[in-house]
């Protein structure tokens, strides 16, 4: 079945692409620049997807329990990058510093979303995209023999309250629709009786609705700690509940400045009355319980017939996070894979994509590429590793030998040094560490790098 899809000599293909963040956009232009007819089809106003703000989350349901969401961004207002600028860029195009617009090296979420209308610009990808367009539906068209000339149905809705379902047939769909929207939620007792405030941090913007209160933070994630130092500031006590109490020792330095925050062990219970009971039997009376206990994938628009599910938030089975071997390459994924430099690695994604669909490139077989899953699978089981974080990658060889596949560039060690440097920083020095550092010759080894100094030869 796959051997003869692979054998099959693609040339152009039409191409849909759910989602216009990082992900799509890097897709887009790697699909067109191997031939193919791109329409990418986007739920928002405007490109960005995660780093397209949105204040307006009145309409969305407190802990994000819905399957369609209303709300796809969760940046809160005064979020900071947690990488330097100078990794984030894609290959051939850097992320420099403007005049006029935010020019630090950590900069908040704006600049990055500038970032990206930039890189749209750039490469004229505007055109072939379809805005304030939401895809209700993916699956597959339902003739010929199963592998071979698959095509796929996609139904999609303007926003616009009257519109019609349009419905269109690709040869191929590439989703991404990103992983930071649908909250993944924590199990505790009394939490569905709890009569009190709840939310998930996906949709906490600013700190001000938070006065004098007592908040209970769930989750020691980097945004945990962002936010509950935010809160600080206006709320009566923050309560931070973690999984351990074996912190680094930038939070310590937090703690010990801030007489209103205090760190917990997990929860045990929630009480009608508000109280939150710690396993350690302590417990405080909140107002709010905020969760920050990150994502789940969810696809809630694509039908495989089960071939691809999501488990745990492992989504799969997935070839290298991107190929489901028995859809490949007319389905795939750009864009799971966390814990990562994200943009040069969706980018070699999307040519690797974008090279297997022309038939420039073929995969290995179904049974290759199944083993390949089964063994990466057994090899994070043996680590301990919990499903949940299948998708976690932390390992910068793994993203060299990824791009490898197709001749794309090994991540730059400058990149690396300085990704390593800044997390370094961060665990030590937690309020400080976007805007003091010691990493000067790296940073200058970055600026005078072929990647820095492209632009001044276009």
């Amino acid at each position: 079945m796959v051997s003869d899809q692979h054998q099959r000599m693609f040339k152009s293909n039409n191409v849909c692409v759910i989602g216009a963040g990082p992900s799509g956009l890097v897709a887009a232009r790697e699909l067109r620049k191997e031939g193919h007819c791109v329409v990418v089809l986007e739920q928002n106003h405007d490109v960005g997807g995660q780093w397209l703000y949105d204040p307006n989350v009145e309409s969305e349901e407190p802990l994000g329990r819905n399957k369609f969401l209303k709300v796809h961004s969760s940046l809160y207002e005064s979020l900071r990058l947690i990488s330097p600028r100078e990794i984030m860029g894609y290959t051939d195009f850097p992320f420099v510093v403007k005049k006029g617009r935010d020019m630090r090296r950590f900069p908040g979420h704006r600049e990055l979303w500038l970032y990206l209308k930039d890189f749209c610009e750039w490469f004229g990808l505007r055109q072939m995209i379809r805005f304030n367009t939401r895809v209700e539906y993916v699956g597959m068209l339902d003739y010929g023999e199963f592998g071979k000339d698959l095509k796929w149905v996609v139904k999609s809705k303007e926003k616009k309250a009257d519109q019609k379902v349009v419905e269109e047939v690709f040869d191929a769909v590439v989703v991404a629709t990103g992983h930071y929207s649908h909250p993944r939620l924590p199990s505790i007792k009394g939490m569905d009786s709890w009569k009190r405030k709840q939310l998930h941090s996906h949709i906490y913007r600013v700190p001000e609705p938070f006065r004098n209160e007592v908040v209970v933070v769930v989750g020691n994630s980097l945004s945990g700690q962002d936010i509950s130092i935010e809160l600080v500031e206006v709320a009566k006590e923050v309560h931070l509940s973690a999984k351990s109490l074996n912190i680094s020792e930038g939070l310590s330095k937090v703690l010990s400045k801030h007489k209103n925050l205090h760190l917990h062990p997990q929860i045990e219970l929630l009480r009608e009355d508000g109280r939150v009971t710690f396993v350690d039997g302590s417990w405080v009376i909140a107002d709010t319980m905020l969760y920050c206990t990150g994502y789940s994938y969810a696809f809630p628009f694509l039908d495989t017939k089960g071939i691809v599910v999501v488990d745990d938030d492992r989504v799969g089975p997935l070839y290298e996070h991107t190929f489901p071997p028995s859809l490949a390459p007319s389905l795939s994924f750009v864009g799971i894979p966390r814990k990562l430099i994200g943009f040069p690695f969706f980018e070699s994604q999307a040519k690797w994509i974008a090279q297997l669909l022309s038939g420039k490139r073929t995969l290995p077989s179904w049974d290759d590429m199944m083993l390949s899953i089964k063994e990466y699978y057994h090899s994070r089981d043996l680590a301990g590793i919990p499903k949940h974080y299948t998708h976690d990658i932390a390992n910068f060889e793994y993203c060299d030998k990824y791009a490898e596949n197709i001749g794309f560039p090994r991540l730059e060690e400058w990149r690396k040094g300085l990704c390593i440097s800044a997390l370094v920083n961060a665990d030590s020095n937690l309020e400080t560490y976007r805007d003091c550092w010691d990493d000067h010759e790296l940073l200058q080894e970055a600026l005078q790098s072929p990647h820095f100094t492209q632009l001044n030869s276009t």
